[in-house]
């Protein structure tokens, strides 16, 4: 085909397009584009949950991860960030989901369906998670699935909507001009505009969710109740049990202070109104108690030690409170145990299961199904509305918070859930002791005190020994006995001389058994060995 140019009109230079051509760096808006749709989509899973019911997407994968990780990565845990590791690991999975987000907005940027692949692959790990855990739940893969398709749903708006699109311009230049191709670029104040409101709504959506799962009306039950005096009092708590002693640790742990170690992620709100405890398996009669039978019968008080099996020696995973609660014996005499039956096999709400020997629970002990600490209804962190507290063996084996059901089987047919990990089955707490005071810092030359703890529950303290370098063991005084299920405090009165000194302490119970000076390790039944501190006086 030929062109005709008509005489005098001036040619323009042909001036071909590159359509190949990249369009304008974006910057970084793609990654926050990524990162805002990972935040509607976890807000809308919270607010699914809290809707509907079950877990949000974050707290179902961490679940999965307590559940499946090695033993020394949750001894290193608690060991790193103490009462903290749960905070700790639900901070590494956001920042974890932070990264992959913005990652996959960069990708999506490039080629959409990079996106799409990249949000349902997470979407896969949370519904594997959900169906996997130790109670799966149907309605725990509905959060995942909705938290999926808002976040699908941000970054389509956000960068799907957003069509680079070259084009020539037409040959209507003025004259002197040159047609150049353009090219439509990233709309950054679309972007910053909507992005606002989406990251307003993660904020409301995620708000609302959390404190609809938080359990309000839990709360507001909780925080109106009023337990009934017990049957069987104790008097108060006698002075001469606490050490006078400046820093001494309390002799009873207020609830706040009190540690915990636990393997829910987010501490169950459970409204009394739809709760009950179940006693079956190898019963005679099977129970149901809701929480009005429970504080209608007879309960009693009882002051006792709890210790985690993960405390290292000199470890602060133990506590003394005076619980309130109903006789276990009480109730597991009334169903009737069959005599096939050889273990007590209770079970969370949140799925956690642990198991102890019958015998343990109708040999006298004051194993309690416990609703009261320390004055007040358990705290939720502790259990509300029941847990159970069992003397003189750790808490993985028999302290079920948030207790659902007590069923009495046989140890070959039924395994607590750290028992497949590795841990003891049978776990009686072993005598222990630990240095409290002096504690950090320099201590003053003259006259000191050296203060601490020791316990061997459900048999009693009878001695505590303290060596200062390579002296001789010395007899510390033991303050006032609290209870056989509980810690004894001790103190010696020191010369301290300018220096640095080593300090020891070690226990014997009742029955005369001195606390082991080996050191071992806590898994698989409780840590052993002498507590140690270097003490710097000045």
């Amino acid at each position: 085909m030929s062109v005709v140019v008509e005489p005098g009109a001036k040619q323009e230079p042909h001036v071909p397009v590159d359509r190949k051509q990249a369009p304008p760096s974006p910057g970084p808006w793609p990654a926050v584009a990524g990162l805002l749709a990972a935040a509607v989509g976890l807000s809308i899973g919270e607010l699914w949950a809290g809707l509907f019911g079950g877990a949000g997407p974050v707290v179902i994968v961490g679940d999965r991860v307590i559940d499946g990780v090695p033993r020394a990565v949750k001894k290193f845990a608690i060991n790193t960030f103490g009462t903290n590791d749960k905070l700790a690991l639900i901070i590494g999975i956001l920042v974890l989901v932070a990264i992959y987000s913005m990652w996959i907005g960069t990708r999506a940027y490039r080629r959409f369906a990079d996106g799409v692949v990249g949000i349902v692959g997470f979407a896969v790990v949370g519904i594997a998670a959900a169906v996997t855990g130790r109670s799966p739940k149907a309605s725990e893969l509905l959060p995942v699935m909705a938290a999926a398709v808002a976040a699908l749903g941000v970054l389509w708006v956000l960068l799907a909507r957003r069509v680079p699109k070259r084009s020539t311009r037409a040959a209507t230049a003025t004259a002197g001009q040159v047609a150049q191709p353009s090219v439509d670029g990233f709309d950054r104040r679309r972007f910053l505009v909507t992005g606002a409101g989406l990251a307003g709504t993660a904020v409301v959506a995620g708000t609302v969710g959390r404190n609809m799962q938080g359990g309000s009306k839990a709360i507001a039950k909780r925080k109106t109740l009023r337990l009934p005096k017990p049957k069987q009092s104790l008097p108060a708590v006698n002075v001469a049990a606490q050490a006078d002693v400046p820093n001494m640790t309390p002799f009873i742990t207020q609830n706040a202070s009190y540690y915990r170690i636990d393997t829910a992620l987010v501490v169950p709100r459970i409204d009394v109104s739809n709760w009950a405890l179940n006693i079956t398996g190898l019963v005679d009669k099977p129970i149901r108690l809701t929480y009005d039978d429970l504080l209608s019968r007879p309960l009693v008080e009882h002051d006792c030690t709890l210790m985690c099996v993960s405390n290292e020696i000199g470890g602060d995973l133990i506590g003394n409170a005076r619980w309130l609660g109903v006789r276990l014996a009480d109730v597991l005499k009334e169903a009737g145990v069959k005599s096939s039956a050889d273990q007590v096999f209770s079970t969370s709400v949140d799925g956690f299961t642990a198991g102890f020997p019958v015998s343990v629970a109708l040999d006298g002990r004051e194993a309690l199904i416990a609703v009261g600490m320390n004055g007040e209804p358990l705290p939720f962190r502790h259990g509300y509305p029941a847990r159970l507290v069992v003397p003189g063996i750790y808490g993985y084996v028999s302290a079920v918070k948030w207790l659902s059901e007590i069923k009495l089987t046989r140890f070959d047919q039924d395994y607590g859930y750290w028992i497949p990990r590795g841990w003891a089955q049978l776990a009686p707490i072993k005598t222990g002791s630990r240095i409290d005071v002096p504690g950090r810092g320099d201590v003053p030359a003259g006259r000191a005190a050296i203060a601490g703890i020791a316990w061997a529950q459900h048999r009693g303290i009878s001695k505590v020994e303290v060596q200062v370098d390579d002296g001789p063991w010395q007899n510390a005084e033991l303050a006032a006995d609290g209870g056989i299920d509980t810690w004894r405090q001790w103190k010696l009165a020191w010369d301290a001389r300018p220096g640095r000194h080593r300090v020891r302490v070690r226990a014997t119970d009742v029955n005369g058994a001195l606390q082991p000076e080996q050191r071992t390790d806590v898994a698989p039944d409780g840590a052993t060995g002498w507590h140690e501190i270097a003490v710097r006086v000045v």
